[in-house]
């Protein structure tokens, strides 16, 4: 099967397609014949450098996927060749503390899809079957890519946030891959939302992911124009999808006993923070970068329910993903790009 790998990280990274056996369906496992996968941060952190600690570049890469059974081994149960399937971002083991309270994603003897595994950037992918959910079959597959992750991620996040109905939620970044969708799922849960994004050419576009929404952009920083229109309370929940770039202003922006939640870190950089500003609004920062089978499920049901869209800005042979990469970077994406093999 063909398959793209790395050659040299870098600005733009060097990429080449490479001929590798296909995988053979072992006991409890499937193999996933590839129709999508979604070119998330933390592939483009990879691809640019930035991310370098235990990275093999023989792995590999591209943890959102969707494909359809092509073989299923002995034991498994519940799946069959041919059905449309959305695979999670880790292989865990089902047994352990951690799986067994519901977080799979951070099992203890885990290897993540597209880092400790080989991933979906190519024609086949061979995972435990316990790590594949099966999806409706109305589900467009590009779609379907992006519900472990963004969608499922952020379905994570706003579980943990404790967003209430009626409370005000902010996310930053929301023009981006992980923001559009955390926009989406915030709202879903009938938050008031502000919208923060610094590409003014995405501020009409976002207002149709969230009716209702603010969008902030401009000259202004987000959390001045959070603050003027809460009337200086501030917004209850912040989910940060950028990371040290917006962390200062997303703190400002939070209300008394507000919650931030971290889900991205694009620049690399570091944050300078005042302990006091946390402390005298009582705040809580949690982070957050995984999504549970029970959070892909619920990811299934806000796409079937019409509650969140996936938003798929291109579709790209993989042959084409020095072109997927600049689309990114450049932040010329509203949404995700997806990969085919």
């Amino acid at each position: 099967m063909k398959a793209l790998f790395v050659r040299e990280p870098g600005t733009p990274p060097e990429f080449e397609i490479r001929d590798v056996p296909e995988p053979s369906a072992r006991a409890g496992q499937v193999v996933v014949r590839v129709e999508a996968a979604g070119l998330c941060g933390h592939d483009i952190a990879i691809m640019t450098g930035l991310l370098r600690r235990g990275v093999d570049l023989d792995i590999i890469l591209g943890h959102e996927i969707s494909g359809r059974i092509a073989q299923a081994g002995e034991g498994v149960d519940g799946l069959s060749v041919g059905d449309p399937v959305v695979t999670s971002l880790t292989a865990f083991c089902g047994e352990c503390d951690r799986c067994g309270a519901g977080l799979d994603y951070r099992c203890r003897f885990g290897r993540g899809v597209g880092h400790g595994l080989n991933g979906g950037f190519a024609e086949y992918v061979r995972l435990p079957s316990r790590s594949v959910t099966r999806i409706p079959q109305g589900i467009d597959m590009a779609g379907a890519a992006l519900l472990a992750c963004p969608i499922g991620v952020c379905v994570r996040a706003v579980s943990i946030a404790n967003i209430q109905s009626g409370e005000v939620g902010l996310v930053s970044g929301a023009g981006g891959g992980l923001g559009v969708h955390a926009l989406q799922v915030v709202s879903a849960m009938g938050s008031q939302v502000f919208a923060a994004t610094s590409s003014p050419e995405k501020l009409d576009a976002l207002e149709r992911f969230a009716p209702g929404s603010v969008i902030l952009g401009g000259e202004l920083d987000f959390s001045e124009l959070v603050l003027a229109f809460t009337e200086d309370e501030g917004a209850d929940v912040v989910i940060d999808t950028v990371g040290s770039a917006t962390f200062a202003s997303s703190l400002r922006s939070l209300a008394q006993y507000g919650r931030m939640v971290l889900l991205g870190e694009v620049a690399g950089g570091r944050a300078r923070v005042g302990l006091t500003d946390i402390m005298f609004r009582d705040a809580a920062i949690r982070g957050s970068t995984g999504a549970s089978l029970g959070d892909i499920q619920g990811a299934i049901e806000l796409v079937e329910s019409g509650q969140v869209e996936p938003v798929v800005y291109a579709t790209l042979p993989i042959e084409e993903a020095a072109e997927a990469v600049r689309m990114v970077t450049s932040r010329e994406a509203l949404g995700r790009v997806v990969l085919t093999p």
